[in-house]
């Protein structure tokens, strides 16, 4: 790798950007051109994605990339357009039988639109509804239970319950506002007027917090890691796309206040003057509510109303996802925010040095700016006695509907997780045998609904061959096939790999084809498992094999042979 003569790493080449900059970033105006493009219309991209890239000045390259690899701008969009959860809690649901019923109940299958184009139905994964799946949203209104195909033919009644939500902290951090406990816009009112940007990075340096995305890096060492000037910028992860876990959308349904008032805090500390929120386009709620909250703190003078009028004062803007797991990765997000296809990119350089428009940019989840503002009004030390001490804080832990008490829970870092299943969520429902459990996303890993007796905390869960990520719980039970569920999770690996590199792309395709044959694996496995996990350009097509490994030690014989 060459470098610049001050000593940096040297700048990536990208064709998008290339262009843009000399089109005056007009790579930025395409996802929402885009959107409304593919809204109008049920042709495919190659018809109408050129005509919005040449209105922009870009070439039809520029609108073929992202219309062809998002799932939202890819699939057929009629009159009346439907996205069904075809995910790991959805699938626990009903053993993914919910599908033919809906592609039934409206007489189109899943990926078309019927031949007068009024009706259109597209997979999704994850939509959110786990602790009530399956679900689907018909437009933006949501429908969730085991009866939704009833619901989108008319013939039952529509339902979305809200998460439930509860603290068992007994000081809730995340749950505050969702509570009732606390206001997070007069944390950041008092550290605007009379702290200085240096005190939020200690307090939060000494609380310990890491980011609950997935990646668990520390907080004030990003921060520190992007040099503060007038183009820093820092983006709110809110592309939660781990099914099983629904935390993010919470926070930002029930309390965008804190979602924003934690992004301002960071801006604060990083001497940002711009914030970004990218909102998956599968959480329609959460994407209203954060604009009108944002609007609201404009008006009260929280947020500036413009990039022009920005200052200590961020100006924050709401930007809408289109359908990629990956994309929910920090360069794959900031390729979506530029108007690219949102693969992953090589690192170094690290976006805390060239991440957005090749400026410095903090990537900060949803949970992680949601922590924020109790830090900074109780202090680090007080964050940094509670969870263990190598993981300080508290986590939000999504249960699914195959608990007794499905639910969103704050919990400590460190409590086991025998007693977030059986005590917190009452084991399975109706008294059902627990025969495996997620942890942490379809990439995350798997336990045997016996080895429960680990605590919930990344050292811990890594050494069972599972991982924290968003901390998203699907319980199995012995109704699920484990071949099915193999396949499954194979079938989520091969649609969501972004293709950016040949390990993950192909890797995913022959995993899933060998899954579909229903017998061992062969001699031919190990290697290719070998080399998607060391070979693949991002923890995407890395983690897909340790999965698939833990899935195979939690059921035993029964998946014998994929546990290379």
């Amino acid at each position: 790798m060459t470098a610049r003569q001050d000593g940096g790493p040297a700048r990536r080449p990208d064709a998008l950007r290339a262009l843009a900059a000399r089109h005056g970033r007009r790579g930025a105006l395409l996802p929402d051109a885009l959107e409304r493009a593919r809204s109008s219309t049920t042709e495919a991209p190659a018809e109408w994605a050129p005509h919005v890239a040449h209105a922009a000045g870009l070439p039809a390259a520029a609108g073929l990339g992202p219309a062809t690899y998002f799932a939202d701008l890819a699939a057929p969009r009629g009159a009346r357009h439907v996205r069904v959860c075809t995910a790991t809690a959805c699938f626990a649901a009903r053993g993914g039988g919910h599908l033919a019923e809906v592609e039934r109940a409206l007489g189109v299958a899943a990926g078309t639109a019927d031949a007068t184009g009024s009706v259109s139905l597209q997979t999704a994964h994850c939509l959110g509804f786990c602790y009530e799946g399956p679900a689907a949203l018909d437009g933006t209104r949501p429908h969730a239970g085991p009866d939704v195909a009833e619901q989108l033919a008319g013939r039952s009644e529509p339902r979305a319950p809200r998460i439930p939500a509860a603290d068992i902290t007994g000081a809730p951090v995340l749950l505050a506002g969702v509570l009732g406990a606390s206001s997070a816009w007069e944390v950041w009112r008092e550290t605007a007027a009379g702290r200085t940007p240096e005190d939020v990075r200690r307090e939060t340096a000494v609380s310990g917090l890491r980011g609950r995305g997935g990646a668990g890096f520390p907080v004030a060492a990003k921060w520190a890691a992007a040099a503060a000037g007038p183009d820093t910028v820092v983006v709110a992860n809110g592309d939660e796309g781990d099914p099983g876990s629904y935390a993010d959308r919470l926070l930002m349904e029930e309390d965008p206040e804190r979602v924003l008032a934690g992004l301002a805090l960071a801006c604060f500390a990083c001497g940002a003057r711009r914030g970004t929120v990218l909102v998956r386009s599968e959480y329609p709620g959460a994407l209203a509510r954060l604009r009108r909250a944002a609007e609201r703190a404009v008006r009260a003078g929280d947020l500036a109303p413009s990039a022009e009028a920005a200052g200590p004062r961020p100006f924050v803007e709401i930007a809408e996802g289109a359908g990629s797991y990956v994309s929910g990765e920090e360069t794959a997000l900031i390729a979506r925010l530029e108007g690219a296809r949102g693969c992953a990119r090589p690192r170094p350089p690290y976006p805390t040095d060239r991440g957005l428009w090749d400026g410095p940019t903090v990537v900060n989840n949803v949970e992680t700016l949601a922590a924020l503002p109790w830090i900074v009004a109780h202090g680090g030390r007080a964050y940094a006695r509670r969870g263990v001490p190598d993981e300080t804080g508290t986590k939000l832990v999504c249960l699914s509907e195959r608990f007794a008490r499905p639910g969103a829970y704050e919990v400590e870092l460190g409590t086991p997780v025998d007693e977030i299943v059986t005590r917190i969520g009452g084991g399975l429902r109706g008294g059902g045998e627990l025969a495996a459990l997620q942890i942490g996303g379809p990439l995350g890993g798997f336990l045997a609904g016996t080895a429960l007796d680990v605590p919930l905390a990344t050292a811990a869960l890594a050494a069972r061959g599972a991982a924290l990520g968003h901390a998203g719980m699907v319980a199995f039970d012995a109704v699920i096939d484990p071949r099915e569920l193999l396949r499954h999770v194979w079938e989520f690996a091969a649609d969501e790999s972004c293709g950016a590199c040949s390990p993950c792309r192909v890797g995913t395709r022959r995993g899933l084809a060998l899954a579909r044959e229903r017998h061992e694996p062969g001699e031919t496995y190990g290697s290719l498992a070998r080399l998607m996990g060391e070979a693949s350009l991002c923890a995407f097509g890395r983690r897909v094999p340790a999965a698939v490994r833990s899935l195979a030690r939690a059921y035993g014989p029964a998946l014998e042979g994929w546990d290379r």
